[in-house]
């Protein structure tokens, strides 16, 4: 038995053991890659005030459509590359994993041009006030620069892991982390560089990470890869981003929701008692404090995937449905206390990322909001959980379906209509109907799937 678990360890491991080794180290890397963020908006905040907080939320959209390239290409890699193995293909493995890290220099570096040309704009459409633009391009046109080495440093993260290495995945962001927070009071207070320094220590940080992850490519357990399996192949290309498709376009329509409540805010919070900065302020900590409750999911989702994709592939499909109901139960576990948090000590989480002028107003939004907005937390944790299971299955095309539910089908919709009527209100009220909404739809999926699963093993298909 020892044999058969060094050689398929997706396989003979008990699940809540094999998920609790792969999702742990994977949780703890996804928060570490949000706190990059998360850390920058607390000094800035600290040293500038909610401007500097509303301009990183301006900024924020850069990094979820970073994070969508990232996902698309690294968790689809990764997700070929488990079920390869799971059909003893080693081969296609290998080649999986050339052609995705050409896909990583090839779109990072594209991502980082578009950014350099067309900061000013993009900044201006994600709803950069006049006040706040002057910040956001110092800011962007600096991180601009850590985008390939994000692509490359989260892409071989992915890869790490479904080849049977979480922890070299889960340290390879938390050397990035630890350099950024280090660097942080270091380039803002002490060389007094504001907010092009929080910028300037997180590339650093990125850059480092990237060095460290590219040294697993001579490290891979499963493979030896060869120089002529790097290469691009425009039909793997293809599958790979298939695969990762509806990860990608969860961050996507992530992207879409931002820039879309952002000018939203900024349109029906200048009519308000709150003007446009402090709505603009307010949201930006709460998506970005709720990025870190994502990042757990999706780390969960990241533990996961590989072990569904191996024993899909091998037809061990009980072991399918027990790692999607633990990942489950996983979720709902860390999304209650989050929810607990989030509602009962709600000014102690905004206060950590300062105030600035009109402080009365500020907590009063940002406490409504956050109440608000995230008041159906747990059930949108159940979708993207379930959207990633179907691709990891290869069922790209329902996944994709499912990702798209919340966001793009339901939330952004609710969020142009309802403040018709009841104003910036309307904004808050948008997030828990679309959670719910999002939910049945999910449910309805799930149980016709597990449905099919079950006529498959009784041999009735």
């Amino acid at each position: 038995m020892e044999s058969k678990i060094k050689e398929n360890p997706l396989g003979y491991k008990s699940i809540r053991k094999l998920l609790a080794g792969f999702a742990i180290p994977s949780i703890i890397a996804m928060v570490i890659s949000s706190l990059y963020n998360i850390v920058d908006q607390i000094f800035i905040g600290q040293d500038v005030g909610y401007l500097g907080n509303a301009a990183t939320n301006v900024a924020f959209p850069l990094t979820t459509i970073c994070m969508a390239i990232t996902l698309t290409i690294g968790i689809g890699t990764a997700a070929r590359y488990s079920l390869y193995l799971g059909q003893k293909n080693e081969s296609d493995a290998a080649k999986t994993v050339g052609n995705g890290l050409c896909m990583m220099v090839l779109f990072g570096t594209l991502y980082m041009i578009v950014i350099l040309i067309f900061n000013e704009p993009l900044m201006k459409a994600f709803g950069a006030t006049d006040n706040i633009l002057a910040y956001a391009l110092q800011y962007t046109g600096i991180t601009a620069f850590g985008m390939p080495f994000l692509v490359i440093m989260n892409g071989m993260s992915n890869i790490a892991r479904a080849d049977g290495s979480p922890l070299y995945s889960m340290t390879s962001m938390l050397i990035g982390a630890i350099i950024n927070t280090i660097l942080d009071p270091i380039f803002i207070f002490g060389l007094k560089m504001g907010v092009a320094g929080a910028a300037l220590a997180t590339v650093i940080g990125q850059i480092i990470s990237c060095i460290y992850a590219l040294f697993y490519i001579r490290k891979l357990k499963r493979i030896k890869l060869k120089k002529s399996d790097i290469k691009l192949v425009p039909k793997q290309m293809a599958i790979t981003a298939s695969m990762g498709m509806s990860n990608g376009l969860t961050q996507v329509s992530i992207t879409l929701l931002q820039v879309v409540l952002n000018r939203s805010l900024v349109y029906y919070g200048a009519s308000s008692q709150y003007g446009s900065d402090i709505p603009l302020a307010s949201s930006g900590i709460v998506m970005k404090v709720n990025a870190i409750v994502l990042a757990v999911i999706i780390g969960i989702v990241q533990g996961m995937q590989p072990i569904i994709g191996f024993n899909y592939g091998a037809k061990k499909y009980d072991r399918v449905k027990e790692t999607y109901n633990l990942a489950i139960l996983c979720e709902l576990i860390i999304t209650v206390i989050s929810f607990i948090i989030f509602q009962f000590f709600t000014a102690q989480v905004l206060s950590v990322f300062g105030s600035g002028e009109n402080e009365e107003l500020y907590y009063e939004f940002g406490i409504r909001f956050m109440k608000t907005f995230l008041f159906l937390l747990p059930l949108g944790g159940i979708q993207i959980i379930s959207s990633n299971m179907f691709s990891a299955i290869g069922k790209p095309l329902k996944g994709t379906i499912l990702a798209l539910t919340r966001q793009v089908f339901f939330l952004i919709p609710l969020m142009l209509i309802l403040p018709l009527f009841m104003g910036i209100d309307g904004i808050m009220y948008a997030a828990p109907v679309s959670d719910m909404m999002s939910f049945i739809t999910v449910l309805i999926f799930v149980i016709i799937e597990m449905k099919q699963m079950k006529k498959i093993e009784s041999g009735k298909i």
